[in-house]
């Protein structure tokens, strides 16, 4: 009985310590998520700016996509509202498991994305301004047969 109390205990201490380490992590998404919006607006700024003073914005390169890259960019090229994880890997039908990894690597060859945390999720979705010139410029090389697959 005294170790059972003692397990007790401990699973206790265990996950007061998981709580209070959530709570941490959700407190600083959310504070990132305020720099986010605060870096967007100084952006904004700074392209009415550069607009205003007649400097041309500078051009979006984004590097060559694998084909799994491709499938989920398509997904999201098409979805009109934010997606999670799981909708994202049921989509694409791929696992749910390596989608943080792919969006990461989107981001880290030129994709800009737009996120939100609600409701203990996060959202991902391609950035509305980068839609509209994908769709003027095909930056990421999309062809018909894209779509078909």
């Amino acid at each position: 009985m005294k170790e059972t109390a003692a397990i007790r205990k401990m699973l206790d201490e265990h996950l007061a310590a998981i709580n209070d380490n959530t709570t941490e992590i959700q407190a600083l998404f959310d504070y990132l998520q305020e720099i986010e919006i605060k870096v967007e607006k100084f952006s904004q700024r700074l392209d009415q700016t550069q607009l205003s003073l007649g400097i041309p914005k500078p051009k979006i390169n984004v590097a060559p996509l694998n084909h799994i890259e491709r499938k989920i960019f398509l997904v999201l090229y098409t979805e009109a509202s934010l997606l999670t994880y799981p909708e994202i890997a049921q989509r694409t039908a791929l696992s749910p498991s390596i989608m943080p990894e792919c969006i990461a690597t989107l981001i880290q060859k030129g994709v800009p994305f737009k996120r939100s945390f609600f409701d203990s999720q996060l959202f991902v979705g391609l950035d509305p301004e980068f839609k509209e010139l994908q769709a003027k410029e095909n930056i990421i090389n999309l062809s018909l047969q894209s779509f078909m697959e």
